[in-house]
């Protein structure tokens, strides 16, 4: 188990999020600023700590919030608005939620979790850059069609509201706040 801080630099910086802005920019802008905070949040940890479920009756930890923040950027802009056939990284394909689900894993399950955020998340960047407008739409399985605005809007409030939970993990973890 690694004895320092493992995947995530502790100089991350959040883009100043523009106030007079278009929709397209305003929206990057701000799922851009949410993503850094959930980095920020597992920035200079180790394995044990990002593993952490500090929770007793939950199964959150900060690792898994990273993997279900990948399993969201993937499904949402590869699977729903690409027509991708992406099967999900860390859930059953019947809807078993599995993000969570961390027990046993090392450094190299780490390195891979972020590694695959990362990648997602450049899908997610240029599939928005590259959308004519923001009007586009995609079909979600149990919504039917759904504009880019839409899932824009939701992966906002995805992060948002796990990045609440990972405020209270970190600070469980180390005491940190406001970080």
């Amino acid at each position: 188990m690694a004895t320092g801080p493992l995947v995530v630099s502790t100089s991350i910086t959040r883009d100043r999020r523009p106030p007079m802005a278009d929709e397209r920019t305003t929206a990057l802008s701000f799922l851009r600023w949410h993503r850094a905070t959930l980095l920020l949040k597992c920035s200079g940890l180790d394995v044990q700590q990002l593993t952490c479920r500090p929770v007793s009756t939950s199964a959150l930890s900060l690792i898994g919030l990273v993997r279900h923040a990948t399993e969201s950027e993937r499904f949402w802009f590869r699977v729903v608005m690409a027509g991708d056939e992406a099967p999900p990284l860390y859930s059953a394909s019947g809807g078993d939620d599995q993000t969570f689900d961390v027990a046993g894993s090392d450094e190299g399950a780490i390195v891979r979790a972020f590694d695959a955020w990362r990648g997602e998340v450049q899908f997610s960047d240029r599939l928005v850059e590259a959308a004519p407008t923001l009007d586009i739409t995609g079909n979600e399985p149990g919504e039917g069609p759904v504009s880019l605005r839409w899932v824009l809007a939701h992966l906002l409030e995805e992060y948002a509201r796990h990045n609440g939970h990972a405020d209270l993990i970190r600070e469980q973890i180390d005491g940190a706040v406001g970080i």
